[in-house]
């Protein structure tokens, strides 16, 4: 049986950071000593003086949160302050639903491109159709709105209507619908079968990843005889992080035994270990896991520990490299703290921290020409102020976080499928877990 983590973990979204931050009762405080309060009064006198004669008169709170943010951002690139607006969005990212249309979209000419409408939802009742241009939200111009911004307007509290001007290929003219706001649950985990090998991508660690992922293992046995089946691929790839305990479950859900993953803090009694329990999901199958530059935290976790345990395969590029946990302060109507509290290990008791996992098997993944000289490598160690890593060296962390949009072009997919079909052969696959040897 796969045991539910009770350690809530979240984790941040890649552009600057990824991983877990565990939500946290209040602590009490160390009390500080007379010279720290001397230096606080002296940031009350500035604070005033800038209250009080600055050229043009400031706004009290942001300058306060500015000064908080100020603070932590010299702490490490992934210690902040959140407003409550901000609180409320880290929320909503790890409950893993929201309410809204139900559309996957990008930006296109200005204009917001529906990439996908999500089957059952109100806008795929409604008729809106992929490749439909939003120009129009609640009669306000789209051109000039950021990406961000527009699926900002879009969202919304359930049952609430919306009005959208679309312009579509082969219309006379724009349409216009009205559409009710509703509960739209994001799919955390995509699956399908490819002929004899049961594909599993994990997009996020949201509180819905363990169960879409339990499924989708479900799915690929009922649509493959257990004697056909070659065995797993997990495409950790891209994916920014998320919740601790989606992570070690989802590790639990292809290991009999062993440890998932430890958290060390500040004291020696603060270190944490979990462990799998017995029942694996996938029946000691053969598993190869997928991780690129976009891989990091809690993708980093997972991939960790597959491979320490000598479960699976990792196969790709050295992923992002962020080791570190932050602790969410929750401070009432103000917002909320997010804080690096902890580094995370591996069960060889390796932190990943400025190094990222080192695949099992390299396989590089061309950039399309359209691409080269605008996509660049980036880990953690290129993150300015980041937690040095206990084995982190010259050779850094990361590598080239990019997934071609078609699987016939994906050559780390078509290698791990060829691995799994026995077109090729390495040393490292396939992983044996009787094998593993861990030094602590």
């Amino acid at each position: 049986m796969i045991r539910r983590a009770s350690l809530v973990l979240v984790g941040a979204l890649m552009g600057a950071t990824a991983m877990g931050v565990v939500y946290s009762a209040t602590i009490p405080a160390v009390a500080a000593n007379s010279s720290t309060y001397r230096e606080l009064a002296i940031f009350g006198d500035v604070f005033e003086r800038v209250r009080a004669q600055y050229v043009t008169p400031p706004q009290d709170d942001k300058l306060i949160e500015n000064a908080i943010n100020g603070m932590l951002s010299s702490l490490d690139p992934h210690s902040s302050y959140m407003n409550s607006a901000d609180a409320e969005d880290m929320r909503t990212q790890t409950r893993g639903e929201f309410g809204g249309l139900g559309i996957e979209v990008t930006m296109e000419e200005d204009l917001v491109k529906v990439t996908s409408p999500i089957d059952d939802t109100p806008a795929a009742r409604a008729g809106v159709l992929a490749g439909d241009l939003i120009s129009k939200i609640d009669g306000q111009d789209v051109r000039g709105l950021k990406l961000e911004e527009a699926v900002e307007k879009m969202r919304g509290a359930v049952g609430t209507p919306i009005k959208l001007t679309i312009l579509r290929k082969g219309a006379e003219k724009p349409i216009e619908l009205t559409i009710v706001r509703d509960v739209i649950a994001v799919r955390a985990v995509k699956y399908r079968v490819e002929g004899d090998v049961g594909y599993l991508r994990v997009i996020s660690f949201t509180e819905k990843t363990f169960d879409d992922l339990k499924k989708g293992i479900e799915k690929v046995k009922a649509d493959v005889p257990a004697d056909k089946l070659k065995g797993y691929v997990l495409d950790l790839r891209l994916n920014p992080g998320g919740l601790l305990d989606q992570a070690i479950n989802v590790s639990d859900a292809f290991m009999e035994r062993g440890e998932v993953v430890s958290t060390r803090g500040r004291n020696p009694d603060e270190t944490r270990r979990f462990n799998a329990t017995p029942g694996d999901l996938t029946d000691g199958k053969p598993v190869v896991v997928l991780v690129n530059g976009g891989s990091a935290s809690a993708s980093e976790i997972v991939a960790g520990a597959l491979q320490d345990m000598k479960r699976a395969t990792v196969l790709g590029t050295r992923s992002f490299g962020k080791g570190s946990v932050q602790t969410i302060i929750p401070l009432g109507d103000a917002g909320a703290l997010r804080l690096t509290t902890a580094l995370y290990y591996t069960p060889s008791g390796k932190s990943i921290q400025g190094t990222g996992i080192t695949p099992d098997i390299k396989v590089e993944q061309p950039l399309p020409p359209e691409l080269l000289g605008k996509v660049e490598a980036q880990g953690e160690s290129d993150l300015r102020g980041h937690i040095k890593g206990q084995s982190e060296n010259d050779e850094g962390s990361g590598s080239v976080a990019y997934v071609p949009p078609e699987a016939k072009d994906d050559i780390q997919l078509n290698y791990a499928l060829d691995l799994l079909r026995g077109k090729k052969t390495d040393p490292a696959f396939p992983a044996n877990p009787d094998q593993a040897e861990l030094k602590k």
